[in-house]
């Protein structure tokens, strides 16, 4: 693992930005690796109380930063200021939101099924189970959430949450950002005196770091989100250790939305509207961004798609967020549009990257399914439908995916009630009347799906996103002593418990 050194680029005026930052060396690697292990029993046995403190110290010193990160975030992105400030106050919510969480305790999901002696049967023993956390946590960096879903974002948080030290692989397209972030988490680490090694942060220009982490034997589970090829090389590498660990990958989803017929009728005008805000929302890098869009094959379907070509042909020419993303997009986009299987219905006017809109059949998508892969960037593929039967033999084609849209009436649901129940199988979150793009940080939302949206569908957004980083341990009959508060008999910490098969405080 050869250290080398790299510098961080604006995508909008080409400018190499300092400082110089150097790839990680094997050496930098053992030594996050090692402290992390020796935090690792420390930071587990912290209360609630404790990490709550340190995650709502983070955030505040996040915001102290903030003036300084939006600003080397935006020249390291090209993002408007607006969507990070945006970005960074989420960041911010969510720590504080799991502060809550794990101050309250009750996530900890203790269990207490005490012993029952019977004089003609065997004796059932004392049980107790709870919550406990898996060890250190690898995460990586984002590359179109320089905030959110990275240094300080949610993987981090929910591992911190859930007792777990955690090291950062940064990306390499925003190191600045992601040092300034660091230097909150460490200074919020240091002020409540959480033990050395629970955080570390290592720079990659490239991909060796990051796959010699996820092999070292001091790493017990990954958090990632990025492409399904750099997500897939990280499962494949944890699986083939000799004590393999879970991938938490969000991996990119084609999101389809259906437009059914009554609702076409009733606000094609908002619809059309609404679908070109939501595929050109920051450039169309959003992993929700509606990458398929089923419409009706009816005169008021090809009157909503020229509406819609009109306004994407409309729209401005975007700045990608890397080099490597904007040639992929271009290359993407000329295929699909050299394809015969394809019309382009609007497309740039000059060099510049501006938005498409392709138009396909349902049938041609059934006998091509690689035009419905995913295209990173502002750009959809209008498949033509006609009628419930083409859209459930759409929908049952479908791989997972992070979300499905429906816009439909409550006739329309009626006529197409067996819909629901497909994209149910398929999706982490079933949109009505919406658009995806936007996830908000609540304690109901799933940000995840079936393979290959996600590597494991459990959620990477919202309070759920903690029980990805522990795992269940049960006592039986330990003295009381010997308990953890969340499972003695006197509820110190006053949580929710399921005792003997009933919700409890006492």
């Amino acid at each position: 693992m050869a250290a080398e050194s790299f510098q961080a680029r604006n995508p909008a005026t080409g400018e190499w930005l300092d400082p110089v930052f150097h790839s990680a060396s094997a050496a930098d690697l053992e030594r996050a690796a090692a402290g992390a292990a020796a935090a690792a029993p420390v930071y587990a046995r912290c209360s609630g109380r404790e990490r709550g403190a340190f995650l709502r110290a983070i955030a505040a010193h996040i915001e102290a930063a903030a003036p300084q990160i939006v600003a080397r975030a935006g020249l390291e992105t090209a993002l408007p200021a607006a969507r990070l400030q945006g970005e960074s106050a989420r960041t911010t919510a969510q720590l504080r939101m799991f502060a809550e969480l794990i101050e309250e305790g009750s996530w900890v999901d203790a269990r207490l099924d005490t012993a029952v002696e019977h004089p003609s049967a065997p004796r059932k023993p004392d049980l107790r189970s709870m919550l406990h956390p898996l060890g250190p946590v690898a995460v990586f960096g984002s590359s179109n959430f320089p905030l959110a879903f990275s240094v300080a974002g949610g993987d981090t948080t929910s591992a911190l949450a859930g007792g777990n030290p955690v090291i950062v692989k940064a990306h390499p397209a925003h190191p600045g950002t992601s040092a300034l972030v660091a230097d909150a988490i460490r200074a919020a680490a240091a002020q409540t005196k959480m033990p050395e090694g629970v955080f570390s942060l290592l720079f990659d220009s490239g991909i060796a770091v990051g796959a010699a982490l996820v092999q070292h034997p001091a790493i017990r589970a990954v958090g990632f989100t990025g492409s399904l090829q750099g997500g897939r090389k990280l499962m494949d590498l944890a699986a083939a250790r000799p004590e393999p660990i879970p991938v938490y990958a969000e991996m990119g989803s084609v999101n389809p939305v259906f437009i059914l017929p009554h609702a076409l009728a009733e606000r094609a005008a908002s619809l059309a509207a609404g679908l070109v805000q939501s595929v050109t929302l920051g450039a169309g890098q959003f992993c929700t961004k509606p990458g398929l869009v089923l419409v009706p094959q009816t005169p008021a379907g090809d009157a909503f798609l020229q509406t819609t070509a009109e306004q994407m042909a409309a729209a401005p020419a975007f700045t990608l967020l890397t080099e490597s993303i904007a040639r992929s997009f271009r290359s993407g986009a000329a295929a699909r549009a050299a394809s015969t299987h394809v019309k382009t219905l609007a497309h740039p006017a000059n060099a510049a990257l501006s938005a498409w809109l392709f138009e396909t059949t349902a049938d041609q998508l059934l006998q091509q399914p690689h035009l419905g892969e995913e295209l990173f960037g502002p750009a959809t593929l209008a498949v033509r439908h006609g009628g419930k039967d083409d859209l459930l033999r759409v929908a049952r084609s479908l791989g997972g995916h992070l979300t499905a849209t429906l816009h439909a009436t409550d006739d329309d649901l009626r006529e197409n009630s067996g819909l629901i129940e497909v994209l149910t199988a398929r999706v982490g979150r079933l949109v009505i009347n919406g658009f995806p793009t936007g996830v908000a940080v609540t304690s109901a939302m799933v940000h995840g799906g079936p393979y290959p949206a996600s590597s494991l569908p459990q959620s990477s957004v919202g309070t759920r996103a903690i029980v990805r980083f522990v795992r269940p341990v049960c006592y039986q009959d330990m003295p009381a002593f010997a308990l953890p508060d969340e499972l003695k008999d006197a509820n110190p910490l006053r949580i929710w418990r399921l005792k003997d098969g009933n919700p409890s405080r006492d």
